[in-house]
């Protein structure tokens, strides 16, 4: 075990605010948040990069303009895109809470839309999806959503075939004139590829708009690329800036504070617990450690913490017995699979044990952090959940934190690297700024391949898309949008460096190739480079018979997961749809469907596991000759084998 100390975080206050900033009383900016509000406002800036820390308010620097009403008849429309819903939704809270306190003349309405909300409304009032979303964009100033939502629209997915294919992405893009990419950071280079795609559409259908890139980590890469092809851009980066002061004593806090900078984040007691890389270390030095968490919250009274895990099985397993031996202290899991009331409890339990569902922006009033993590993004991603808070208030009683501490449950490698004799990154019981320490993170921890040769090899599938007959070349659209398109497609080769002539013989080649396999019409591998995530192929539906809330219990999961945490019943896709309709109608809760059209399979879970199954993946034919040929191949049919199962075959 090694410990140190994680100084506090203090961000510069802004200097000279404009008379036409109206901000609540007792209300200041930071400097980054100005910064920001100036650039939105510089015709000369297309594209904002505000690289401020986890927790120094990027939120409301995104929204300031917005918040501030109409102007000279002009008003900042906001489409807001994150990468979860988790955290739309309390981004949603908190910018409604922004409205109540800036009272902006206008009232702006605000949309959360998921796919989810989306199926829900249209089913409710009787009306198509695309019908749904164009209300949506009508009657709504602020959009929140994910930006899967906006990639498809764009692909045309919500329409009919003889639909104009601007028919929902020209009134949205006459509309708003501001697009934010929050939690930019965790984005991958297929969802980088596609929103630079979308970036290129819009400017040569529509006209110029503001994107803000809200991210804690430079991201050099699509910088570069946006300037190649003509889009200014501005990072605000108050590090570089000296806009953060470090403070180590109390007195020097106090001086910060007398000038009116505000404190972002707290000291932090850090403690290293190194682990073997095995499945479910972590999960056993909780097991083994529940004294030890029990204590933390006996020695600090109105304590509240967080775990959070990679596994969502090590969740499940380690709740119960959590909630058994903690009591009465309230303890609640938030994964991926927790059912949405159970997801909105554990934002006010003592102790939340979670996934990656909640490291991603949302806001925890925390002093208690036990985490893992899988590479440096993940790592100062979950750490940046502590300390952002000095208390919370608990029926009308402010409870003040008395000190902030995490544990990082951390493979050896790491710790030996971070504090190895020689090379002396970190010392035990030293103490580090946190930028400093990021840093010594980002050096040593694993780093994730950036797949920079992805674009040259497959941004092009989606571009070829959007500017052939089902996009600007669509008959409806094709003369008026005949000088747009040459010039999207020149903008596409030149960022992607890339011939858009050679991408699309080789998707014709690729949807040959599968007829010829198959039998059948389509062309999967175009469908999975032009997704905005990427397409599972193995997602199941699960009927979730270990959830209490019965409209609750239907849910999507990996089948390796399954297999190999779960204890289940396979049912027919008909029994599943029967018990679905069944719960619809008891319930009288529409439970959106859509999510489970293309699942391999469907199952009841009965339970989870205590120890996990090994299992694998086995072909029938020669797999060294496909792996030689460097090439993405479609594989009609494989097995999967678990030990003391039967043989699932997909084909």
């Amino acid at each position: 075990m090694y410990q140190i100390k994680l100084k506090s975080v203090y961000s510069c206050p802004a200097d000279d605010i404009p008379q036409d900033i109206n901000l609540p009383e007792n209300w200041s900016l930071s400097w980054h948040q100005l910064e920001t509000f100036k650039a939105l406002n510089n015709p000369n800036i297309d594209v904002i990069f505000n690289i401020a820390m986890t927790g120094d308010g990027k939120s409301l620097a995104a929204y300031l303009d917005t918040l501030l009403g109409e102007q000279n008849e002009q008003f900042r429309y906001i489409l807001a895109l994150y990468p979860t819903n988790e955290l739309a939704r309390d981004q949603q809270a908190q910018i409604k809470h922004y409205i109540d306190l800036f009272k902006p003349n206008n009232e702006p309405r605000i949309t959360r839309l998921s796919g989810a909300d989306l199926e829900i409304y249209a089913e409710t009032e009787e009306i198509r999806k695309e019908e749904a979303i164009a209300t949506k964009i009508e009657n709504s100033e602020i959009i929140q959503t994910n930006p899967d939502i906006l990639h498809y629209l764009r692909k045309g997915a919500y329409l009919m075939p003889k639909d104009r294919p601007d028919k929902l992405w020209s009134p949205l893009d006459n509309k708003f004139n501001f697009f934010v990419f929050d939690e930019f950071h965790i984005f991958n280079a297929l969802s980088i590829a596609n929103i630079i795609n979308t970036m290129l559409l819009v400017r040569h259908t529509n006209r110029d708009k503001k994107y803000l890139f809200l991210s804690a980590t430079p991201e050099t890469q699509i910088i570069e690329r946006l300037q190649k092809v003509g889009f200014n851009c501005q990072v605000i980066d108050p590090y570089q800036e000296q806009k953060y002061q470090f403070p180590d004593t109390l007195e020097k806090c106090r001086e910060l504070e007398a000038k009116k900078w505000r404190k972002v984040v707290g000291a932090i007691d850090f403690i290293f617990i190194p682990l073997e890389s095995s499945y479910n270390a972590s999960e056993n030095w909780i097991r083994e450690n529940k004294n030890l968490i029990l204590s933390h919250f006996q020695k600090h009274q109105g304590c509240k913490g967080a775990i959070i895990l990679n596994s969502i099985a090590s969740v499940k397993r380690l709740t119960p017995l959590l909630q058994e031996f903690l009591s009465p202290l309230k303890v609640q899991e938030n994964t991926s699979l927790t059912g949405k009331i159970d997801k909105e409890k554990s934002l006010q339990a003592d102790l939340v044990v979670g996934t990656s569902t909640i490291d991603v922006g949302v806001d925890f009033k925390i002093n208690f952090l036990i985490f893992e993590s899988a590479d440096a993004g993940s790592f100062i991603q979950r750490l940046g959940r502590l300390a952002r808070h000095d208390g919370y208030e608990k029926e009308r009683e402010i409870i003040n934190f008395d000190n902030f501490t995490a544990y990082a449950l951390t493979p050896n490698f790491l710790v030996e690297r971070l504090f190895n004799d020689q090379n002396k990154n970190l010392e035990q019981n030293g103490i580090y700024d946190r930028h400093f320490f990021h840093d010594q993170i980002r050096n040593n921890y694993r780093i994730i391949n950036n797949f920079e040769g992805y674009y040259q090899r497959w941004a092009g599938v989606l571009s070829v898309l959007l500017s052939s007959k089902s996009g600007l070349g669509h008959k409806t659209i094709e003369q008026q949008f005949a000088g747009s398109k040459e010039a999207f497609k020149q903008d596409c080769q030149k960022v992607f460096n890339l011939s858009l002539k050679k991408t699309a013989f080789c998707m014709r080649k690729w949807g040959e190739e599968w007829q010829q396999l198959s039998g059948k019409k389509g062309n999967p591998i175009v469908e999975s480079a032009s997704s905005f995530r990427g397409s599972n192929e193995l997602q199941c539906g699960l009927y979730d018979l270990t959830e209490v809330n019965e409209c609750d219990r239907f849910k999507t999961y990996n089948l390796p997961s399954i297999l190999s945490n779960l204890d289940i019943e396979p049912i027919t896709e008909a029994e599943f749809k029967r018990i679905l309709e069944k719960t619809k109608a008891k319930t009288n809760i529409p439970i959106p469907k859509g999510r489970f059209r293309h699942c391999l399979g469907f199952m009841k879970l009965n339970c989870y596991r205590e120890e996990r199954l090994n299992w694998k993946f086995t072909y029938g034919g020669d797999l060294k000759a496909i792996a030689n040929s460097w090439k993405v191949t479609v594989l009609p049919t494989f097995r999967i084998v678990q030990e003391k199962a039967r043989i699932l075959q997909k084909k």
